[in-house]
Formats: C-alpha cells, sequence, structure tokens
C-alpha cells in the first residue's frame, strides 16, 4: 500500500470516528482561548468608566471623570490591534511548525499579559495607561493566535458529521466568557460597595471614589488568566493533529498511532514510505492556489470584515440604551464601585438573554441547516432590524418605546450569533488545504478584527451628534446615530451578498472541501 492510501485511511478513520469523550475535552481546552478573549473584551468596557473616575477626576466638575477620546480609544483598541497582528503571525506559524508546538504559547501570552495589565504601574495617569495599553497588545496578541490555531485544531480532530457543532462550540465559549466577565464584576463591586461605602458623586465628589476602588478594576483584569492557566497542562498533552501530521509532516504512522490513543480507534498504516513531491505541493503565493481558493479566500475574509463592523459597533449604542431604559442612572447619582455593579448587572442580562442564546442556537443547527443557510438568514435579518431601528430613529427614542427598541436590538445581536458571526469563524477552518488552512483563517480572521477597528472606531466619531453642543466631551460632530445605524443596515446587507462566494462545507470532510483528496489521487495515478 503506498503513501497515499495510508494518509487517506488515517483520515477516513477521522471523518466517520463517533463523538466521544475526546471531542468534548477538545472543546473546553480549545475554548478557553475564547473564554479569556470574551471575558478581556468585555471587561474592559466595564473598566474604563471607573479609571476615568480614578484617574482624570476635574475638580469642580459636574460629571464624574472621563478618559479623554484618544486615552479611551487607546485602552479600547489596542487589544484588537495585537489580536489582528497574533492571528496573521500565529496562522503563519501553525502551518509551518505544527499547531501544537504554537498552541502553548499563545496560551502562556495570555495568561501573563492579563495578570500584566491588571499590575499595570506608575505614579501618573499617562503612566498608568501606557502599561495597561502595552500589556493589553501583547495580550491581544496571544488571543489573536488562538484563533487560527483552535479553530483548525478543532476541525482537524472532528469527525465529518459534526464537525461544525464542535467549532462552532469553542467559538460559543465567548458566550461563557462575557457572563463570567459580567458575573465575577458583579461579585467584586458587590464585595467592595459593602465593605467601603462611598456617598454618590453629586453628594461629595471626591469621597465618591473610595482609594481601594483601584484595586477592584486590576482585581477584575486578572481573573481572566485563571480558567486560560487551568487548560494549560492539557493543551500540552494534546498530539499534534493526525491532519497536519500525515498532510503536512507525511507522517502517516505517527498520525495513525497519535490518533489510536485519544480516539480509541485502530488505525493501521504501514510502515513509513518516503512520499515523492508531486503536482499537489502548489505554494500559498501560486496561480494553482488563486484558482482554486482564491474568490473563497476573498469570500471568508470579506464576510467577517462586513460583520464585525456591525458586531463591534454594538458597544456604542450599549451605553445609550442602558440608560435610556433606565437601567443605569446618570453617573453623577452613583458612586464609583456602584456605577460598575449597575453597568456590569445590565450587560450581563443583555448576554444572557441574547447573546449566549444565540452561539448556541448555531451549535444545534449548523449540521442541520449548514453554514451557508445560517450565514445568509443572520445576515438578512441583522440588515432587517438594523433598518427597522434606523428608519423610524425618533420613535424609539420616546420612553414610551424605549422596551420596543431594546428588544430589536437584542434580535440584532442574536441574529449576529445565531448566524455570520460563528459562521464566519468556522468555515475558513473547513475549506482550504491542511497546509495552509492555519495561514487562510488567520488572514480571514485578521480582515474581521480590521473591520471590529473600524465597527468600535470609526462609528464612535461617526455616530456623534450633527450638534457641536449635543457631543460626547472631546469629540467632534458626527453624522448622528440615525445616519450611523442605517450606515450599517447597508453594510450588513453586502455581508448577505458576498455570502455567495463562500462555499457550503456541511456533510463533507475536510480533503474533499480543499480538494486534497483529487491531488492525492493525481499523484497516485502519477506514481503507478
Amino acid at each position: 500500500m503506498d503513501m497515499v492510501r495510508e494518509q487517506m485511511q488515517v483520515l477516513n478513520a477521522l471523518d466517520v470516528a463517533k463523538t466521544q469523550w475526546y471531542h468534548f475535552t477538545a472543546i473546553i481546552i480549545a475554548g478557553m482561548g475564547f473564554f479569556t478573549d470574551a471575558y478581556d473584551l468585555f471587561c474592559i468596557s466595564l473598566v474604563t468608566k471607573l479609571l476615568g473616575r480614578i484617574y482624570y477626576h476635574v475638580d469642580g466638575s459636574g460629571k464624574p471623570g472621563s478618559l479623554p477620546p484618544n486615552v479611551s480609544a487607546a485602552v479600547n483598541g489596542v487589544a484588537l490591534c495585537g489580536t489582528l497582528a497574533g492571528q496573521l503571525f500565529f496562522g503563519w506559524l501553525g502551518d509551518k511548525m505544527g499547531r501544537k508546538r504554537v498552541y502553548g504559547l499563545t496560551l502562556m501570552l495570555m495568561v501573563i499579559c492579563s495578570v500584566c495589565s491588571g499590575l499595570s504601574f506608575g505614579s501618573t495617569p499617562k503612566a498608568v495607561m501606557a502599561t495597561l495599553c502595552f500589556f493589553r497588545f501583547w495580550l491581544g496578541f496571544g488571543i489573536g493566535g488562538d484563533y487560527p490555531l483552535s479553530a483548525t485544531i478543532m476541525s482537524e480532530y472532528a469527525n465529518k458529521k459534526t464537525r461544525g457543532a464542535f467549532i462552532a462550540a469553542v467559538f460559543a465559549m465567548q458566550g461563557f466568557g462575557i457572563l463570567a466577565g459580567g458575573i465575577f464584576a458583579i461579585i467584586v463591586s458587590s464585595a467592595f460597595k459593602a465593605k467601603f461605602d462611598a456617598p454618590p458623586y453629586e453628594v461629595d465628589a471626591i469621597g465618591s471614589t473610595v482609594p481601594e476602588a483601584d484595586y477592584a478594576w486590576r482585581i477584575i483584569l486578572i481573573f481572566g488568566a485563571f480558567p486560560a492557566a487551568l487548560t494549560y497542562y492539557w493543551r500540552m498533552k494534546m498530539p499534534e493533529t493526525a491532519r497536519y501530521t500525515a498532510l503536512v509532516a507525511k507522517n502517516a504512522k505517527q498520525a495513525a498511532s497519535d490518533m489510536s490513543k485519544v480516539l480509541q480507534v485502530d488505525i493501521e498504516a504501514e510502515p513509513q514510505k518516503v512520499e515523492e513531491e508531486g503536482k499537489s505541493a502548489y505554494g500559498f503565493f501560486s496561480k494553482e492556489f488563486v484558482s482554486r481558493h482564491g474568490v473563497h479566500l476573498i469570500g471568508t475574509a470579506s464576510t467577517w470584515f462586513l460583520l464585525d463592523i456591525a458586531f463591534y459597533s454594538q458597544n456604542l449604542f450599549q451605553k445609550d440604551i442602558f440608560s435610556a431604559i433606565g437601567w443605569i442612572p446618570p453617573a453623577k447619582t452613583m458612586n464609583a464601585i456602584d456605577e460598575v455593579y449597575k453597568i456590569a448587572r445590565a450587560q450581563t442580562l443583555i448576554a444572557l438573554c441574547s447573546t449566549v442564546p444565540g452561539y448556541w442556537f448555531t451549535v444545534a443547527l449548523i449540521d442541520r441547516m449548514g453554514r451557508f443557510s445560517i450565514q445568509l438568514t443572520g445576515f438578512f435579518f441583522m440588515t432587517v432590524f438594523m433598518f427597522a431601528l434606523a428608519i423610524p430613529y425618533d420613535h424609539w427614542t420616546h420612553k414610551d418605546n424605549r422596551i420596543g427598541f431594546v428588544l430589536m436590538y437584542s434580535l440584532t445581536f442574536f441574529f449576529a450569533n445565531f448566524g455570520p458571526n460563528a459562521t464566519t469563524f468556522v468555515v475558513p477552518a473547513e475549506i482550504f488545504p491542511a497546509r495552509f488552512r492555519s495561514t487562510c483563517h488567520g488572514i480571514s480572521a485578521a480582515t474581521g478584527k480590521a473591520g471590529a477597528i473600524v465597527g468600535a472606531f470609526g462609528f464612535l466619531y461617526l455616530a456623534q451628534s450633527k450638534d457641536k453642543a449635543k457631543t460626547d466631551a472631546g469629540y467632534p460632530p458626527g453624522i448622528g446615530v440615525k445616519n450611523a445605524l442605517l450606515i450599517l443596515g447597508v453594510v450588513n446587507f453586502l455581508g448577505l451578498l458576498l455570502t455567495f462566494l463562500v462555499p457550503e462545507s456541511k456533510g463533507k470532510s475536510l480533503e474533499e472541501l480543499s480538494g486534497e483528496t483529487q491531488d492525492s489521487n493525481e499523484q497516485e495515478n502519477d506514481n503507478v
């Protein structure tokens, strides 16, 4: 039996393997990076309010201190920039060195930088913000590496029947990260509130922020490191994925023995034979790659880019929505710790009601409905709800219509998660050849993060009121929330159109999707 058949035998055994306990441990081990990712991105929005009160208090001001726009953008955005760089770098490295060798590195980076960002030091506000931004960039870099590696590892371990659900479940760990972030912030702020009581800002401006509040945000940030650190040992024990070992490292015997250990399947492989490089060994920058996979890569990258513009712009409207429906009273009526508690409670409720269920709907239905249908449906409803929020925007601003506004807003993000937010993560891990899989996923994810940067910052400026008197402190006038929502509706509609560039991958083996079986057969014929 020649080498090509050995490879196919190993891969076929993986495709038909029954779902086993090991698959579930792999979801938890791979998902912990996303847990940390979501925890961190979620917590920073709670912490920025507190940082503003502690470090940017202005004596005699009627409102509590807040971060200047450039500092706020840096603290929130530097992790996104780090993530973009990490996705490209570790995506490439995962194909060059193997998934497993790089996997522990990204986790250690996340753990160390989570702890360091909580220990940000300095005697002036500028110094504290600078060290916080430095460590958050490298935290983002580690998180970025987790995107292509976790998706690729899970897709290469899974069988073809439930592969979509497994990759989506890894991504859905973000939902638990968001909940954990909210719940832990509620616990910390409640404990501080009970121990260090303080008057509201309007009663005593300086006394409303107790000195101990400086510990609260640090504890919240550091806690994100623990769940990730707990899975480090198991990450190191995971064998290299069989598809990488067989198709990229060309060692079918090793792949068979690795998979026999973890998946309780007996896989036979004949003694190793050296394979001659055949026609299939085209490079990433070759015409062959462009003609086979170029359109797919444009499809996965552009849909992720457009989705993240809409998805990350939600942060803009969250605080307005919470204030509008009365979940969060005006800042001056609360003390610093109370504000953290109220915002954490409101965000946790939104997460519980719309964000988390959306992820798990995808996990349950992705292998029945298929990736294409879920992505198309998600973009369609996101477009509908964005326009429904934007066109009668003045109607929604009236007090009596607030609940309707929140409902529409929640549905938009339910369909983002039961839709393109999950599928844009799943598909790039399935449709490219093994030797480029991690790189292509990294490129798609990094393009998505570029969209996130546009969504989080471009829209922060765009959504400002046209009237200079009504803009947030330090911002120039923008086009207003109504027009910003209209633009987001158009962005979602473009996402719907570009979904047609992405192939359906339900129920097919990874090798069928990437054309590797066809390559191997051609090679086998050449060798005969």
